[in-house]
């Protein structure tokens, strides 16, 4: 008994494979002060997805470009962390570490972050951010990404391969995070 040949498959449609989001997920408002070597910051953390959520902190951080740690403070959650700056390991792959205590739930512990730009859940990913400064004091930082794959073109002669075969790819790219950063300087 013979199969019937199935009906070739509908190649997709271009809304398909190439998706853009501009639609953040995350919207920050930084307020800085620097002061006698210091950067004393305010955030306000808005998040739209996967649920509605909203935390402030408090930042303080050395101004120094060799600069070390930052320490945060979470005050809606009780939370206290000293954090190390990223510390770079190869070109794309950064480690940061930090020590932490949350009030609430009177808890003292560490934890350490293994970080990359690139990498995703079998696709390839970019992740970067992108600073635009409109003046001295005002900044918007733009964080996005990138899920790929990247065309592909074969052929063959003299198999049942087709003679000529092309993957189009895929791109799905997002406006995850809009940072505006407000700084207040002696150094203008």
């Amino acid at each position: 008994m013979e199969l019937p040949n199935p009906q070739p498959e509908e190649p997709p449609s271009w809304d398909e494979l190439y998706s853009v989001n501009l639609m953040p997920s995350e919207l920050f408002v930084k307020f800085r002060k620097e002061l006698e070597g210091l950067r004393v910051g305010v955030n306000l953390e808005f998040y739209n997805a996967p649920t509605n959520d909203y935390h402030a902190k408090l930042v303080l951080k050395p101004l120094s470009p060799e600069r070390r740690w930052k320490f945060v403070y979470e005050p809606l959650r009780q939370d206290v962390r000293i954090l190390s700056k990223k510390i770079p390991l190869t070109r794309f792959l950064n480690l940061q570490f930090g020590v932490g205590h949350n009030f609430q739930m009177n808890a003292t512990g560490w934890k350490f972050n293994l970080t990359t730009c690139l990498g995703g859940d079998g696709v390839s990913r970019i992740r970067n951010k992108t600073t635009l400064s409109l003046c001295p004091g005002v900044d918007f930082r733009f964080g996005w990404r990138a899920d790929y794959v990247i065309p592909e073109i074969t052929g063959s002669l003299g198999t049942d391969e087709p003679l000529f075969n092309m993957n189009s790819g895929r791109l799905q790219a997002s406006l995850d995070r809009v940072e505006a950063i407000l700084t207040s300087s002696n150094y203008y």
